[in-house]
């Protein structure tokens, strides 16, 4: 068990979090990466780096031969997996200890066994742990798994029996959705995860999603770390997690960890791990799974107990005690956290690729940011679009919640699309505020999905004020010295000129004009009078009275400005030069970069409008290509195995 350099098996944010605390207790550390990663954060961070491939997750982080390659090669002793890619992957950690390596995490039987839904649940059901009535036979026909479904009644939910991070999960509302949903969901979980075994469990109306962190060592010690609220999900994907939980008292924390600890008990765990539960109104509570590696949401955990979770977890791999006992453990405050993803709410939600142009990431008390990014970096189609996770604690709830929405709005990304006015406005809706979000929120919050806020002309004129004062500061370092008191003077009046603005597919007209200290710009029918002053990325601005405090970025044509938690991104058109605005119509481009699994149409099709068309993966999940208009299908430019560009176009449909 003793090893000096740990090789982390993973990129991005946790792979960064876990070198950091490897190299505080003196260790050396390892990173692997690919080309695309090549300019990652955590490839600096190391002592050493490995290449293991071009981009593609199963060439490279799913590659556990290569990972056990250049562990050997670099003289590491363990191996720490993160989260997601080999993390429960029993066949990867039996191959690390049959290497001599030590693998940061619990035994590969543990991991085989709650890595199965259906086979952890039988076991959890033997050990008295509650949990929710389905099925999770081994007879994975349509004909069993229907005839299980009729008895279980609906709605009802199907899930991949191997999987998590709501791959391979549909909600089943009734009998005639069934057999879509169960194609669906074989067909997503035998991609993400090699196995299309299905499990169906009743669906427990507006629930909360409770989880209780365990840890246990090689010694027979095992505790639980309180309780994490990770309710507010997407599609069955977390948004915002907190500890604890805000229904949360002591006798039923008391339940569900003594559950948790007899779950872990129940396959001799070691390390760290996750028993998630559903907890229903009447304080009932059911066993979901449990996740047999470090959660993206460890943060606050460690912010309420003080505990250091990845330190824990190299501890136990070297054979030392827990540092706690069960009546040691105090929950101090409440932690919040959102995940930063690169992705476009009011376009339904469709992962985002770039570059990372500008990061700047919050400060303050009680605020934490575990970011996997870097300026320069180009964010690419092959990994999940999570950049960062940020966390604020408080003394009290409500606390960490105004520190959170002010952290949101202070971390500043400009390159890519991201969501952070989207978590803004979560952390601000009222069920959330007092305390009673379930998993069913979001749904109710925005039922036809987050709304594209239209842009005001105020902040329009705010870029168009940035955009004239870069170019006049460039073209004032190349003329040389003028004062600051002669900027914006003339000995005539100073006519305004027209401008245009592309915003998306959207052409705005404006009109600047220059006057001592600002500018005058006209937006439609409103002049705004705009006193600017510029220090770097930060713009301080008073427009017609109002002070606005901004953060923007200029390069030639191009202005990205962040106001409070909106990004917004103009470029400046030219006359004669070439609109670069997506293409309309009936043609049909790809919304981001992705690999096409299936054409649904044909030349000659008619569609409704909504009409599947295509089925395109990035990210890791797939996406229903629909269309935009009814007609009929003039041409198809895609075929199923073919890997896309963003904007590339891919059906013609010529509109009704």
């Amino acid at each position: 068990m003793a090893f000096d350099t740990i090789l982390v098996a993973n990129r991005g944010e946790i792979a960064a979090r876990v070198i950091r605390t490897a190299r505080e207790m003196g260790l050396r550390t390892v990173a692997v990466h690919t080309t695309a990663d090549a300019k990652a954060p955590h490839v600096a961070l190391a002592d050493a780096a490995v290449w293991i491939g071009e981009g593609p997750v199963g060439d490279s982080y799913l590659d556990g031969a290569r990972i056990i390659a250049a562990a050997r090669e670099t003289g590491a002793g363990a191996i720490h997996p993160g989260y997601g890619f080999l993390s429960e992957n029993a066949e990867f950690a039996r191959a690390v200890e049959a290497a001599g390596l030590t693998f940061i995490g619990p035994g590969p039987e543990a991991i085989r066994v709650m890595g199965n839904k259906a086979e952890a649940k039988r076991l959890m059901i033997a050990a008295g742990v509650p949990c929710v009535p389905g099925y999770e036979g081994e007879d994975q026909s349509d004909a069993a798994l229907t005839a299980a479904a009729q008895k279980i009644g609906f709605p009802l939910m199907v899930k991949a029996a191997a999987g998590g991070g709501g791959r391979g999960m549909r909600v089943v509302r009734n009998g005639a959705d069934l057999a879509a949903a169960l194609a669906a969901a074989r067909s997503e979980a035998a991609n993400a995860f090699g196995s299309d075994e299905l499990i169906l469990e009743r669906a427990i109306t507006l629930p909360r999603h409770v989880e209780i962190q365990v840890f246990a060592d090689a010694h027979g010690n095992i505790v639980h770390l309180g309780e994490r609220d990770c309710s507010v999900q997407r599609r069955h994907q977390k948004v915002v997690e907190e500890a604890p939980c805000p229904v949360m008292t002591p006798e039923l924390r008391a339940r569900m960890g003594t559950a948790a600890v007899e779950a872990a008990r129940a396959v001799a765990y070691r390390g760290a791990g996750t028993v998630e539960f559903l907890l229903d109104a009447s304080g009932a509570f059911y066993f979901l799974e449990m996740n047999t590696r470090l959660q993206v949401e460890h943060p606050v955990t460690e912010m309420i107990t003080g505990l250091d979770l990845v330190a824990m977890q190299i501890a136990v791999a070297q054979g030392s005690p827990l540092p706690v006992t069960q009546d040691e453990v105090r929950l101090d405050g409440h932690a919040i956290e959102v995940r930063l993803y690169a992705e476009d709410p009011a376009n339904g939600y469709l992962p985002a690729t770039g570059p990372v142009d500008l990061w700047r990431p919050a400060t303050g008390p009680g605020i934490r940011i575990d970011a996997g990014i870097v300026e320069g970096q180009e964010i690419s189609p092959f990994y999940d679009p999570m950049l960062a996770k940020i966390i604020a604690h408080g003394p009290t709830r409500e606390v960490a919640r105004t520190r959170l929405i002010r952290a949101v709005r202070e971390t500043v990304l400009l390159g890519t699309v991201t969501n952070a006015e989207f978590l803004a406005d979560v952390l601000g809706q009222e069920k959330f505020t007092a305390g009673e979000a379930t998993t069913g929120l979001l749904d109710q919050v925005y039922p036809e999905g987050f709304p594209a806020a239209e842009t005001r002309p105020r902040d329009t004129a705010l870029a168009v004020a940035a955009l004239m004062q870069h170019d006049r500061d460039a073209a004032l370092a190349r003329a040389g010295y003028v004062s600051a008191d002669q900027l914006g003077w003339s000995s005539a009046p100073l006519l305004p000129r027209g401008l245009t603005l592309a915003e998306g597919d959207r052409r705005i007209d404006a009109t600047v004009g220059a006057f001592p200290g600002g500018w005058s710009v006209g937006i439609g029918e409103a002049v705004f009078d705009v006193e600017l002053a510029v220090n770097g990325n930060d713009l301080s601005a008073r427009i017609d009275g109002h002070r606005v405090e901004a953060v923007a970025r200029v390069a030639g044509d191009a202005v990205q400005i962040a106001v409070g938690a909106r990004r917004l991104a103009f470029r400046r058109l030219r006359a004669g030069s070439q609109d670069e605005a997506r293409a309309g119509g009936g043609r049909v481009t790809a919304p981001m970069p992705g690999l096409v699994l299936a054409v649904e149409v044909a030349p000659g099709a008619t569609v409704a409008r909504g009409g599947k068309l295509a089925v395109l993966e990035a990210m890791k999940m797939q996406h229903q290509i629909t269309a935009s208009a009814a007609g009929v299908v003039k041409a198809v430019h895609v075929a199923a195995g073919q890997q896309l560009a963003s904007g590339e176009v891919m059906i013609e449909i010529e509109e009704e």
